[in-house]
């Protein structure tokens, strides 16, 4: 017979030929759909090019999103450098954690192409924090030297940055425990991308911000790095002329630095807001609705994963599943049942043992009996008939080409070699398998029937490698988020000294996990290897935020609850803010993707972002005031 890559070969000179002779034929009474035994790896292989394009979108949108939240209207002080390294460094970890990860030969697998925008989205929150801590440090003292500055920035900053990147990377790291290899690679990739992020924000953007200080005691212009004079007489001169060179109407300059608007507007509307007794209440209402909605989705989970979903949206393969579907459904697939090794098939009780076999895998509920293709059966009728001999195993290796010349079709059932019989299959015809339970149930039976068979023998198709996630997903959904969720909880005991603060942040976790495998039911994402490794993530993301507030809270210095929970939002709510939307804006773009694994990808990133910052900024500061 051929060689595989012959085979291989033949596939693919298929596949290019059949598009160009179907457009030739141009028949409007036919209509031709096609698909091969390659057809499903190559086109799930192919979605990666169709994302690229869109991570230069992304860089795009991150970059703009960063400079205009931590824009000053100032032509010394606004910032822009700031921004703009903030998300080259998270670009450089994207290049060195791939980089590294390549070099030590993990495999790059279609949902790794996803890492680039998360870790965009999520390193620059951290910079968000830094600077945040930063221009705090500057209101305090107003005389200090950088040293003290710097250090009382990270003094502040590093823990809660040090934090959020632990419980990401361990979410990561756990996630490589799976049984799926796609995960593992994807959580390893990712995983390392954040470490490199952690690296590059406390070394290399803690001296951008000591240079972009420098040059602001220089008061140098922003983008010319000239000095920018301050004159006693410019106050005469026109407020644009102030405002294109200077930057401000006012001589603020050499004034220290006011508070950024958004600060204010958390701590003079926002937190008060909050705390007032009746929108309390109505906050306990809503947690208790979001509740209730997610519970429910979650006993309306689905599992399983449509196979067309595996292909982007234009391709061949979408018609043919369509078709299949329309015409074929009745149909399940066509299983291959091999005999895997060489036995005395001239033998009586042999085969016996292979007839006996083959009637118990006829004999599940899913198989329909009449369609079966069995080349010894026919070989053996053509014996009872009387034109062939096969009592020995000279006659039955000697008679077979008389088998080929009335089916020639069978030359490809039967591996022989010059005097033996290396391996050989036969065919059955599953039916009436609709939904993943089916595909699950027939799965195992077959296995079952296959095992208890004297002879040994294989059940293979090439989508059962699908139908055996569905074995092990939930379980090991179940497993990854546990251990995840307690590993966060370990994380949180060792960093935030406070054990009330500790069982939020769990609360929190918990909250989020159910409200997003709840309502990703509402928008139709089914339980597959793809929204398991975001349930993972979310979890790590869902700390980031509620560990934020939390810390603020239980740290502060105020005398009351109400106090208390206004600070930690006047201090924190921005940065926590920012860092929701920067995340979000760093995966919206998948929401344009072609390809279902991308928009699951958003969906679920979507739905963690928006239920994380829900419980940082509305539930959780609303909950600690009660206690």
């Amino acid at each position: 017979g051929p060689t595989a890559a012959e085979r291989r070969g033949w596939l693919e000179s298929f596949q290019q030929d059949i598009p160009v002779k179907l457009a030739a034929l141009n028949s409007t009474s036919i209509q031709v759909t096609y698909f091969t035994s390659l057809s499903r790896q190559q086109e799930f292989e192919g979605n990666t090019k169709s994302v690229i394009p869109l991570f230069s979108i992304t860089y795009f949108l991150t970059i703009t999103f960063s400079v205009v939240s931590c824009l000053r209207l100032s032509c010394i002080r606004n910032n822009v450098w700031l921004a703009c390294c903030g998300v080259i460094s998270a670009g450089l970890a994207v290049l060195s954690s791939f980089g590294l990860m390549l070099f030590c030969g993990v495999p790059f697998v279609v949902t790794v192409a996803n890492a680039p925008f998360l870790i965009l989205g999520v390193g620059v929150d951290d910079m968000f924090i830094m600077i945040a801590s930063w221009e705090q440090s500057s209101r305090k003292k107003e005389k200090s030297d950088v040293k003290s500055r710097l250090a009382e920035t990270y003094a502040e900053a590093a823990l809660s940055v040090t934090i959020t990147t632990l419980t990401d990377v361990l979410a990561f790291f756990i996630g490589t425990w799976t049984a799926f290899p796609s995960v593992r690679s994807f959580c390893l990739y990712t995983g390392t991308a954040f470490v490199f992020c952690y690296l590059y924000t406390m070394t290399f953007f803690g001296a951008i911000i000591v240079l972009n200080h420098k040059s602001e005691q220089e008061n140098r212009h922003w983008l010319t790095c000239m000095p920018v004079r301050v004159d006693e007489d410019q106050a005469e001169k026109s407020c644009l002329y102030n405002a294109c060179c200077i930057g401000s109407c006012s001589r603020q300059s050499s004034q220290p630095e006011s508070e950024h608007p958004m600060i204010i507007f958390f701590k003079k509307y926002y937190g008060p807001f909050f705390t007032n007794k009746w929108i309390k209440l109505l906050v306990v209402l809503l947690y208790g609705a979001y509740l209730g909605g997610s519970i429910y989705g979650c006993t309306q989970i689905k599992e399983g994963i449509d196979l067309r979903n595996l292909a982007s949206d234009d391709s061949y393969v979408i018609p043919y599943y369509d078709d299949d579907d329309k015409y074929f459904s009745a149909y399940g697939p066509r299983v291959m049942v091999v005999i895997t090794e060489s036995v005395d098939y001239w033998n009586e009780t042999v085969h016996l043992g292979i007839e006996n076999c083959t009637q118990n895998l006829e004999g599940i509920s899913y198989v329909d009996k009449n369609l079966s293709e069995s080349w010894l059966r026919v070989y053996t009728k053509l014996a009872k008939w009387g034109l062939i001999n096969i009592s020995n195993k000279t006659l039955f290796i000697n008679n077979l080409p008389t088998l080929l010349k009335i089916v020639p079709s069978f030359e490809w059932d039967i591996n022989k070699t010059q005097d033996e019989i290396e391996a050989s299959r036969f065919f059955i015809q599953t039916v009436n398998v609709t939904s993943a339970v089916d595909e699950k149930n027939l799965l195992n039976q077959l296995r079952e029937t296959a095992k208890q068979c004297s002879v040994p023998l294989m059940v293979y198709h090439p989508a059962f490698i699908y139908y055996d996630q569905y074995l092990v997903i939930v379980q090991n959904t179940i497993q990854n988020v546990v251990v995840a969720a307690g590993a966060m909880l370990v994380v949180s005991l060792l960093l935030i000294p406070n054990p009330l603060c500790c069982l939020w942040v769990t609360f929190a976790i918990a909250s989020v996990i159910v409200g997003v495998a709840g309502f990703m039911t509402f928008w139709y994402v089914n339980l597959d290897s793809i929204s398991m490794i975001n349930l993972v993530i979310c979890i790590g993301f869902s700390v980031d935020f509620s560990a934020h507030i939390s810390y603020a809270f239980v740290t502060s210095g105020e005398s009351s609850a109400n106090k208390r929970a206004i600070e930690a939002l006047s201090l924190l709510g921005y940065p926590v803010l920012q860092g929701a939307v920067s995340t979000i804006l760093g995966v919206v773009v998948l929401a344009a993707a072609k390809a279902y694994i991308f928009r699951t990808f958003f969906k679920i990133m979507f739905l963690v972002i928006l239920f994380g910052a829900l419980h940082g900024l509305v539930f959780i500061p609303v909950f600690l005031t009660f206690f």
